[in-house]
């Protein structure tokens, strides 16, 4: 027997995880479902709001203009989570705007600052079109590199110890958007955090009606409740007399968001003007795809734990970038500010929930396009304050950064090479990213300065990145250290089954094209 076997049972590794109440292809009742989408949508526009904020004021814009943008990010997001979950991963991930686009775009912004404008709202537009431009033609490095097959060749690299890192750093390189936004406005978003613990871990147990409605639509009851606090704390007059950034972050009526968004407005292409395509902005815009092609890459590894699935072919995480390529190019030509990746806070979301469900997401797009065509509506829902979402980003990364420990599984955890591996993806994963960001000013500005501005773009972006760097750093020590006489330890032979097209019997059943669709596209671009 085993050291220790009889202290306790030991667990066998799970290639599925089998306590989800409705995996990928199961679907709760039409209620419930409608229910989860709109949860769905709720939480991916907490992200929507803060590139907003972040982006549009430094680019010239008005409350009007950041209602627009926020509108044009929803449609965006809600048409490329659409496609992506119909041919693209198929997996239940939302498509949703991606921060890795923000130095590229602060670039850009820098850049143009200079230069004479007759006007704020003339110099935003000018902005936005020169990042459509970069938007635009950067697109097509991640068409290229999954339609042929490069990016789907590269994961072939990985082995369980390389994706662990790769899946944990995606949710914990994410902190500074947890508890130091929590910290912002500390009356409103730490009794969230505390209130959605309690009430959808602990109270669920009180009664067994309650263990459904709370374990799956707690988040939603506590944003309403703790919204409401904030409101009750605005009227009363609790911050009349504070710091801007203070009401900024606390007051639930100072965005003026709700009084500039039109009532309707259809996102059209090239709503901003014709783009403007100048080469000294493309590079950054380069490096920030490539980018986004890794996070969505450890996203949709995650996505297909918590969705009970099986880990997702080589080739299909090759056309699910290319898709996310052609998504950027849509970015591109209707005005996004930024490129799309897959969802990390969605992807947690499936956890706290446990509710995996394909349809699920697919209805989410349908509010997240209602609400980009009726802005009164959409910019509703944009007023909550960011310290609650921020609050609920602390518990949705922890759960993505908890399913990569779980790949850990699959390999040798007693082996001393793979601790090494491990241990140095994990912590230069956080920290070489952590040293870039801290050494980045609000130019966009990183600590890479030489005389050619294309060249520092792309590898701050790179190098500002935690997946990217546990990608880099993990993908090479893993295969260049021992990896002939490790392959056992690395638990490549659990792996390789499902890097291959029909390795598995399974592949097919979760992310073969619908509707036959895949008897009508050559098979070198499945």
């Amino acid at each position: 027997m085993p050291l220790g076997a009889a202290k306790g049972p030991l667990f066998p590794p799970a290639e599925q995880l089998l306590q989800l109440h409705y995996c990928i292809h199961s679907n709760p009742s039409w209620p419930q479902t409608a229910l989860l989408a709109f949860q769905h949508y709720i939480v991916m526009l907490g992200t929507t709001v803060m590139i907003a904020t972040v982006l549009v004021p430094q680019m010239g814009g008005g409350p009007g203009d950041k209602a627009r943008v926020i509108q044009s990010l929803l449609f965006t997001s809600g048409v490329n989570t659409l496609l992506q979950t119909l041919i693209g991963t198929r997996l239940p991930t939302v498509m949703g705007p991606s921060f890795a686009y923000l130095i590229s775009a602060l670039s850009v912004i820098n850049d143009l600052s200079g230069s004479n404008f007759r006007s704020e709202h003339e110099r935003f537009e000018h902005t936005m079109r020169a990042i459509q431009g970069s938007l635009i033609v950067s697109s097509f490095i991640n068409i290229i590199l999954g339609y042929s097959q490069v990016w789907g060749n590269l994961t072939k690299f990985f082995s369980p110890v390389v994706v662990t890192p790769l899946v944990c750093v995606v949710g914990l390189g994410l902190f500074g958007r947890g508890f130091p936004q929590v910290g912002d406005c500390i009356e409103i978003g730490l009794p969230m955090l505390i209130l959605l613990i309690i009430s959808q871990q602990y109270m669920q147990h009180v009664h067994p009606v309650a263990q459904s409605i709370l374990e799956r639509f707690a988040l939603l009851l506590c944003v309403g409740l703790i919204w409401a606090f904030a409101a009750i704390l605005t009227v009363a007059g609790a911050y009349n007399h504070v710091k801007e950034q203070t009401k900024l972050s606390c007051r639930v009526d100072h965005s003026f968001l709700l009084s500039s968004a039109p009532w309707v407005k259809v996102p059209y292409p090239f709503q901003w003007g014709t783009p403007i395509f100048r080469a000294s902005h493309l590079f950054g815009m380069m490096g920030a795809a490539l980018v986004s092609s890794a996070e969505s890459t450890a996203t949709f590894y995650a996505a297909s734990r918590l969705a009970g699935a099986t880990f997702p072919p080589a080739h299909v995480v090759s056309r699910s970038i290319g898709l996310q390529g052609i998504g950027q190019l849509f970015d591109g030509f209707f005005g996004a500010v930024v490129g799309t990746t897959a969802s990390v806070e969605n992807v947690g979301l499936l956890g706290l929930t446990r509710v995996g469900s394909r349809r699920v997401v697919q209805i989410s797009t349908a509010f997240m396009i209602f609400f980009s065509i009726f802005g009164k509506f959409g910019v509703f829902f944009a007023q909550i304050p960011i310290p609650i979402f921020a609050a609920i980003y602390c518990i949705l990364y922890g759960i993505v950064a908890a399913i990569g420990i779980s790949f850990s599984q699959f390999a040798n955890k007693n082996s001393m090479r793979n601790i090494y591996v491990l241990g140095i993806s994990l912590f230069l994963g956080i920290s070489i990213p952590q040293y870039f960001v801290m050494n980045t000013d609000i130019a966009g500005h990183g600590p890479v300065r030489t005389p050619a501005g294309w060249f520092n773009d792309i590898l701050n972006t790179i190098f500002s990145s935690p997946p990217t760097v546990a990608t880099i750093v993990g993908t090479f020590v893993d295969n260049t250290l021992k990896a002939r006489h490790s392959k056992d330890d690395r638990g490549v032979p659990w792996l390789v089954p499902f890097q291959r097209r029909k390795g598995d019997s399974r592949n097919d059943e979760f992310y073969s094209y619908p509707l036959r669709i895949n008897e009508y596209i050559p098979s070198r671009f499945l």
